[in-house]
């Protein structure tokens, strides 16, 4: 099972896998889009398709196979009630063009969802729409930067991001027409609040700042640096992707944040990973509020209602527009929602505390293994956070990950966050038990330990994997996405 072929190399492109009745001649509409040659795809029989298909996915590791270690990602178990609640006819097969009265209970849903989220971070507002982390963080930015704009005070231009914020605060913040300064990190892993506070003025929009933050810990002056911001006029994001870790314990709203996204797809444990699917709903202040996307689901006397360009009024003038062309993931509402009302508000905190008490039983556990950068700046939160310090010389966290793969287990996220040197991020989640965790505790060091005597096998790990180890540089400046017939490729060259 460690090799498949190509599915070019299984089928023949000449021949095809079913018979077919010779098509009735009719006149073409294609005009020029009409194929001139052979497609090119091979002809396979439905159990030769099947069994190549099949093949390929056992190569695949999966949370359904076993633990996955992937720091600030979530991947949780994802209970099986909520994909069967999503498949209800009723949620699975609406169309976003349905009249609202042949939809009210999928309405009802999004509504249900949005109170809870609501209530959960304390914050006044949320917009349901946006698709994706990265698509909240867009939405928090732009409704700030029109509430800006509606003071007069568009000029401001910059926003904060300390070194501890997720990749992709920066890059939105860019998208949406800001320029980015850097805030450093202190020695204990948080952000810097006094050279935070002392960069403020009258040039800055507002800062985005990730809590708990990639260093996998609390950023216990949320509030004060809130207060700050506020005293100058800018605004507060919060990157809400580690929402995980202390849902049930901490209102992000008492913190003083204006806006912040969840992955619903991470902390209310929706399916994701290889791009989607995903929905990162946003959280609004009383300040930001007006001006939140459109549409948003309202309840009135008789039933739920879209509220739209259309149907907006004076209420909500201030919208800044809109983030997709319907009303957002229902598939990941309904699951979120299940979820949700299977725990209830005591199972929401306990999912959290599990969450950070499966950390630090990882991070103790191997802190005598492994450097801990931050391991006495108190407990971590979500993740434990590790570096490649004290390996053997020509050793690294590539290494490490390689020999974890030979153990059974899909590597933890490496080389993030970028103020780690040979950083190896885990966040074993809520979902995993003891008897898991250690299992893993016991690979890990024995991988490390290796690594630390300078073991020469670990260089060319993985060898028990469907594939040995690239040349990553190779396979990063020169990849090969497209199959092509050796015949032909050679002849060409």
């Amino acid at each position: 099972m460690l090799e498949e072929a190509l599915i070019f190399e299984i089928g023949d492109t000449t021949t095809t896998g079913v018979d077919l009745v010779e098509p009735i001649a009719a006149t073409s509409r294609l005009g020029d889009l009409a194929r001139t040659a052979p497609i090119g795809l091979p002809g396979l029989s439905e159990p030769e398709t099947v069994r190549h298909y099949t093949r390929l996915s056992r190569q695949n590791y999966g949370i359904d196979l076993g633990f996955f270690p992937l720091g600030s990602c979530t991947m949780k178990h994802n209970p099986r009630l909520n994909e069967k609640m999503a498949r209800l006819p009723g949620f699975a097969d609406i169309h976003p063009l349905a009249p609202v009265q042949s939809v009210q209970g999928a309405l009802e849903v999004i509504q249900q969802l949005a109170h809870w989220l609501v209530t959960l971070t304390g914050m006044d507002s949320v917009a349901m729409s946006p698709k994706a982390g990265a698509h909240g963080e867009l939405c928090g930015v732009l409704a700030i930067r029109a509430a800006l704009e509606a003071r007069g005070e568009g000029h401001r231009k910059i926003i904060l991001v300390p070194e501890s914020a997720h990749g992709t605060n920066p890059a939105t913040a860019a998208f949406a027409g800001y320029s980015v300064e850097d805030i450093p990190a202190t020695a204990d892993g948080r952000v810097d609040t006094e050279k935070l506070i002392a960069r403020l003025g009258p040039d800055v929009a507002g800062v985005m700042i990730t809590n708990p933050n990639t260093c996998g810990l609390f950023e216990r002056d949320m509030r004060v640096i809130s207060d700050a911001v506020h005293a100058a006029g800018g605004l507060v994001y919060c990157d809400g992707a580690n929402f995980n870790a202390i849902v049930g314990r901490v209102r992000p709203g008492d913190l003083g944040i204006d806006a912040m996204h969840i992955n619903l797809h991470k902390t209310f444990s929706t399916p994701h990973g290889g791009g989607g699917p995903g929905s990162g709903p946003v959280v609004f202040s009383k300040a930001l509020s007006p001006f939140a996307p459109l549409p948003f689901v309202e309840k009135t006397d008789d039933g739920f209602h879209l509220v739209e360009e259309e149907t907006a009024g004076e209420h909500h003038a201030g919208a800044f527009g809109r983030m997709v062309a319907f009303h957002g993931q229902m598939g990941m509402f309904t699951r979120a929602l299940t979820y949700i009302l299977s725990h209830g508000a005591d199972g929401l905190r306990q999912v959290s505390e599990d969450a950070v008490l499966n950390a630090n039983y990882i991070l103790r556990s191997l802190d005598e293994t492994l450097e801990a950068p931050f391991g006495g700046a108190g407990p971590c939160m979500h993740e434990a956070l590790f570096s490649d310090n004290g390996l053997a010389d020509g050793f690294s966290t590539i290494d490490v990950a390689k020999g974890l793969i030979d153990e059974g287990f899909h590597p933890m996220t490496m080389y993030f966050p970028l103020v780690v040197h040979g950083a190896m991020l885990i966040e074993p989640t809520e979902t995993e038990s003891k008897a898991a965790l250690d299992q893993f505790i016991v690979a890990l060091r024995s991988v490390a330990e290796r690594a630390k005597a300078g073991d020469v096998s670990l260089k060319s790990a993985p060898h028990f994997a469907p594939r040995s180890r690239l040349d990553e540089t190779l396979a990063a400046r020169k990849p090969i996405l497209v199959w092509k017939d050796p015949g032909l490729a050679q002849a060409a060259e």
